[in-house]
């Protein structure tokens, strides 16, 4: 009997988490109790597998929306053409038995006039009307499906299912594991508004942005924090502090920038890069402080070795640093062109030779012949020939081609008489002609005695007030202890930090 509902459409109710189904019965099983729609449409939309099979345990409930007549399986043409997405949908049925003629269960619809699909909320509501004869095959199959339902173990399946029971070409669709009606409220809130409402504009973010007065707004809660006294955690006109990597957020005591104090008032004065202030003290002052250090051990063999390291590395730096002086740029060797006097400030600069020369830099030492010269000069000159520095006495022998540092140790801030000399002459018109930065090495505190004007000086102990000529002012660290500054009254506390060479800025 099961066979005589084949090709009949039917509405099935599987609750609310699953839908509503309408196909056309291809076959129904009374053994395994399932029942098969060919062509489904699932809540008024075509499902993409052609057949869809269903369990009695998940059927709520069931309507019979056509019952083809004898002879007329086809009549009512496809299942798509009826409109199985529209409940109550149908078209004419046969002439019954009796000779009464069924009654039409809704007008058809033109195949191409515009098709309203009907919310899910109004597809259990909606009613049928049937001929007499499908009300009584109605009756039967009412009770023939109540007889399902009341099996057990009667669930959907799908055709992607692979079991060894089911049919192949059963369908089961996905089901979310909650309740019937649970979902039900949020699911009507989420989709349960007309297509048609939709508005087709786009939304104009821009004209809704503009109705915003932001200042105004920030303006009425900076006035409630001035009534209230409260602070807000960000306003518009507040400004984070920013820090430098090399600085402390946590500040313990106040900082004290001037902790070097002078007996007698600087003519000049100059801060470092962390704004330390560096007093400038006089010639007298500071031939005081080396008498002093030496005196306490500081020998003048000592002062000449630090001098000479600290030196060196600051031409090192203006080379290139280790940009320059690699073991790939071996044939790039700077050249420096070393310029002595005979005196303290020539030895110095010969031991800085002797430093850059063992540091691969091609060194040309110039220094005038005499016949006798300072003992210092001469221990220096020993220690410098067993480099591979050169030396000349003659202007001569210096290169014609620009050299890549000049290092300027001819003035002294005594024996004025050795300017007058011709081959302080010579060696100072050659440098300027070489047009190669110039780096001066203590140099004196009158202008005029400088003949070479210098691009970088580099000043011991404590910087004398040089003037514009001395270029930029570096500082370096001789290593006089802190007890001798205060012994010749110079209240002193180091401003070198972690380095041995400071650039100082005038105040």
């Amino acid at each position: 009997m099961a066979t005589d509902w084949l090709g009949s459409i039917v509405s099935i109710n599987c609750g609310e988490s699953l839908g509503v189904y309408q196909g056309r019965v291809s076959a129904v099983d009374q053994v395994s109790q399932t029942i098969s729609l060919t062509r489904p449409f699932h809540n008024g939309v075509k499902c993409l597998v052609p057949e869809v099979t269903f369990r009695a345990g998940d059927i709520t409930e069931l309507k019979i929306l056509e019952i083809p007549g004898p002879g007329d399986s086809r009549q009512c043409g496809d299942l798509q053409q009826a409109d199985m997405g529209i409940p109550g949908v149908g078209c004419q049925v046969g002439p019954s038995q009796n000779g009464t003629t069924g009654k039409v269960l809704k007008k058809p619809i033109s195949s191409s006039a515009p098709q309203n699909i009907p919310r899910r909320t109004d597809m259990k509501n909606q009613d049928i009307i049937i001929s007499p004869q499908q009300q009584c095959s109605k009756s039967y199959m009412d009770r023939h499906v109540e007889t399902l339902t009341q099996s057990k173990g009667f669930r959907r399946r799908h055709n992607s299912w692979s079991s060894s029971s089911r049919h192949p070409n059963q369908v089961t669709p996905k089901k979310s594991g909650l309740k019937n009606g649970q979902m039900k409220s949020k699911d009507d809130e989420c989709f349960g508004d007309d297509i048609d409402e939709i508005p087709d504009t786009d939304f104009d973010f821009e004209g809704n942005l503009a109705l915003f007065d932001k200042a105004a707004v920030f303006e009425e809660i900076e006035t409630y924090e001035r009534r209230s006294g409260t602070r807000s955690r960000g306003t518009p006109n507040e400004k984070p502090a920013r820090y430098r990597h090399d600085e402390n957020i946590l500040e313990s005591e106040p900082i004290v920038y001037r902790r070097i104090v002078v007996p007698q008032n600087a003519n000049k004065e100059f801060c470092t890069d962390s704004g330390l202030v560096v007093p400038s003290v006089s010639y007298e002052l500071h031939k005081k402080l080396l008498s002093v250090a030496e005196k306490h051990g500081l020998t003048l063999e000592r002062r000449l070795e630090m001098t000479g390291v600290c030196a060196s590395q600051m031409a090192l730096s203006l080379l290139g640093g280790p940009n320059r002086l690699n073991p790939k740029n071996v044939h790039q060797r700077p050249t420096v062109a070393l310029l002595c006097g005979p005196h303290v400030k020539g030895a110095q600069g010969i031991s800085c030779g002797r430093h850059l020369s063992n540091h691969d830099v091609h060194v040309i030492l110039f220094l005038p012949n005499f016949v006798k010269m300072l003992e210092s000069i001469t221990n220096e000159l020993n220690l410098f020939s067993k480099t591979q520095g050169q030396q000349v006495s003659s202007v001569k022998d210096l290169p014609d081609t620009p050299v890549d540092l000049v290092i300027n140790c001819l003035d002294c801030h005594e024996n004025a008489f050795l300017r007058d000399q011709p081959w302080y002459k010579a060696v100072v018109d050659w440098a300027n002609q070489n047009r190669a930065p110039v780096l001066s090495l203590d140099p004196p505190i009158n202008e005029m005695e400088q003949g070479i004007d210098a691009k970088w000086s580099l000043a011991l102990g404590l910087p004398l007030p040089l003037g514009e000529r001395a270029g930029r002012v570096y500082l370096c660290d001789i290593g006089i202890p802190q007890k001798v500054f205060q012994e010749v009254g110079i209240n002193y506390h180091s401003p070198f930090g972690s380095k041995f060479v400071i650039p100082l800025h005038s105040t």
